[in-house]
């Protein structure tokens, strides 16, 4: 089973679904040791402190950002948790969409959301989270929230698929460049030259090339090249495979048993009872209206970081 990356919650409404987030790609890119050519030694990469010149061990290494010139403040994983103990454990959904109206440019890298706790005696989160994955996949909208993982703060879809609920991590809208620096030719095809027989014919190419979608059916040939030419060699050569850093997951407090009509139907009321209120100081102009209390997100619990 994977290793996850996160532990937090998804919040919609005054629901709370703990869930762990796992990688949902595996990227099978080919990796290549930088030799010197004259032995060839693999090439080592040390970190090194610049005044004294001695390496440096990971246990000895803190996060610094610079805020002048030569002078930093030090952040900790604590200080980063502690700075929104909220954004860093939840999947806060804003509002659902139709997930026909998100542009494919939008959407950046899949994450699976799963059951925090599976196979606890609590049922809770299992029973709220199928529930969000049914209502998604029932109404056909998804989940547009914001996650923090790690230390960026992410704009994301949740959608279902299968028996999964995905996060897609979003690009948000200031991260697409406009195709107006392009220059590109205008809608206008037959204007360009191009007769109604060219364009018949092209559509009658596309049609006849048109299949079911089967991502399996489509093979990394390159790579496939690459490795058979790596096995002719691999008799004279010999490969090194660094050791990575196991990621840290984050921690969270386990919600525990929650009554989800209830959560719910408070969740539809907040909105109606917005408006009610609204139309009551509308109508009562100038009396003295009762300030109603905004009900607190449960889980959100003290500012220090679980």
């Amino acid at each position: 089973m994977p290793r996850s990356i996160w532990k937090g919650s998804i919040s919609f409404g005054l629901v709370q679904i703990p869930v762990a987030l796992y990688p949902a790609e595996e990227p099978n890119e080919l990796h290549f040791t930088q030799l010197d050519k004259r032995n060839m030694t693999p090439i080592k990469y040390e970190r090194v402190n610049r005044e004294t010149g001695e390496p440096v061990s990971w246990d000895d290494i803190v996060r610094g950002y610079p805020y002048e010139k030569g002078e930093y403040v030090v952040m900790s994983d604590e200080d980063l948790r502690r700075a929104n103990v909220e954004a860093t454990q939840t999947v806060d959904i804003l509002d659902f969409v139709d997930a026909s109206e998100i542009d494919p440019m939008y959407y950046e890298k899949p994450y699976y959301l799963a059951p925090a706790s599976p196979n606890s005696k609590k049922k809770s989160s299992v029973t709220a989270y199928v529930l969000l994955r049914e209502a998604l996949r029932k109404t056909g909208k998804v989940g547009i929230a914001k996650v923090v993982i790690r230390t960026r703060e992410h704009i994301a879809a949740v959608r279902p698929h299968g028996r999964a609920l995905v996060l897609n991590l979003l690009r948000f809208a200031h991260e697409l460049r406009s195709d107006e620096e392009l220059d590109l030719p205008e809608m206008d095809a037959e204007g360009k030259g191009l007769g109604k027989r060219e364009i018949e014919m092209a559509e009658r190419l596309v049609a006849e090339m048109a299949t079911d979608w089967k991502p399996e059916k489509y093979k990394d040939e390159y790579r496939d090249d690459v490795m058979k030419l790596i096995e002719k060699k691999v008799k004279s050569g010999q490969t090194t495979t660094p050791l990575e850093p196991e990621e840290e997951e984050e921690h969270r407090r386990d919600t525990g048993t929650v009554d989800l009509i209830a959560l719910l139907k408070k969740s539809l009321g907040q909105k109606g009872s917005k408006v009610a209120n609204d139309d009551k100081r509308a109508d009562d102009a100038g009396s003295k209206v009762r300030k109603t209390e905004t009900p607190k997100r449960k889980g959100s619990g003290s500012r220090r970081a679980a």
